[in-house]
């Protein structure tokens, strides 16, 4: 194993180095840290570039994963380390949801036998009722936690945010909630009206309760729409022949009425033969990273 990063962290880091391996013109690490939003244990893999590696302050792009991924699907899958390497810019994938610790009581941390609901999701908001209240904060996690302590423990110069489809979702309601911490957003296959499609009704009926405007601080769609432009450009990809979009699960076309309604210049790419897997993210991961790119030299 390569430590060479380790010994750089700050002296009062709260993060633990659980791997390093040399990809490309830099590495691929997983760290570890206690989340106090979540109160469990959290991951997040984190690819540096040589620049990054020795101290150079980069571009960031944070991943938001989707539904039962973890932060091993996109750094396994995805393919993006080489385009990072070459344009130099850190790449970052957290856990999708707060977890029971591994031989735990399996009550430590609520779940629910719907994918869509429990462990592995969360939609990236912070839930209102009980008992997921306690544990799944996942807005404050990504928003407030984890970037502050990314931007202290790595030399980051700035984070656009991206995810796929549940992730998709969190990339655009955090990127137009919170506009100050991002300087680019994109999705790929994204839910773009959580509150309207079944899986997110599931979920939010649990985590918000019946309270329809706690619902609509959680839908992308309606955020972008009360937001307004906040970017000179998102990119969003989705697969044509994407299942969970012909299910209604997606909600697509409601992405592009509210970024009309907002003027938010949008590139919404519908991909011919493309589905909602790993094989699709490959195809047009590059692009994604390459946006992100241009936006931060523009920052």
């Amino acid at each position: 194993m390569n430590n060479s990063y380790k010994h750089s962290l700050s002296t009062n880091s709260k993060i633990t180095q659980i791997s390093v391996n040399r990809c490309f013109d830099g590495e691929q690490h997983y760290y570890s840290h206690e989340s106090s939003s979540t109160k469990t244990p959290m991951t997040f893999s984190i690819y540096m570039p040589d620049e990054a590696l020795a101290g150079r302050r980069c571009p960031a792009i944070l991943y938001l994963s989707g539904l039962t991924c973890n932060a091993d699907n996109v750094t396994h899958k995805a393919h993006f380390q080489q385009k990072c390497s070459e344009l130099g810019i850190i790449f970052i994938a957290p856990d999708t949801s707060p977890r029971s610790s591994e031989g735990s009581d399996s009550n430590e941390v609520p779940n629910d036998e719907r994918y869509f609901v429990g462990q592995g999701a969360s939609y990236y908001v912070d839930a209102t009722q009980a008992p997921w209240s306690k544990n799944f904060n996942m807005q404050s996690y990504i928003v407030d936690e984890l970037y502050d302590l990314l931007r202290s423990e790595f030399p980051i110069h700035s984070i656009g945010v991206t995810g796929h489809s549940m992730g998709g979702h969190g990339a655009l309601l955090l990127g137009f909630k919170f506009p100050g911490k991002f300087v680019s957003v994109s999705a790929l296959s994204p839910v773009c009206a959580a509150s309207e499609s079944a899986w997110g009704q599931a979920a939010y009926t649990e985590y918000f309760g019946d309270d329809k405007s706690r619902w609509a601080q959680a839908d992308a769609a309606q955020m972008i729409e009360k937001s307004g432009q906040q970017y000179a450009s998102i990119l969003v990809d989705q697969g044509a022949a994407d299942n969970f979009l012909a299910e209604g699960q997606l909600q697509t076309a409601k992405l592009q009425r509210a970024c009309d309604k907002a003027n938010q210049p949008l590139t919404l790419r519908y991909q011919a033969g493309h589905d909602h897997s790993y094989y699709f993210i490959q195809t047009v991961i590059n692009d994604h990273i390459e946006h992100h790119w241009r936006m931060a030299q523009m920052s």
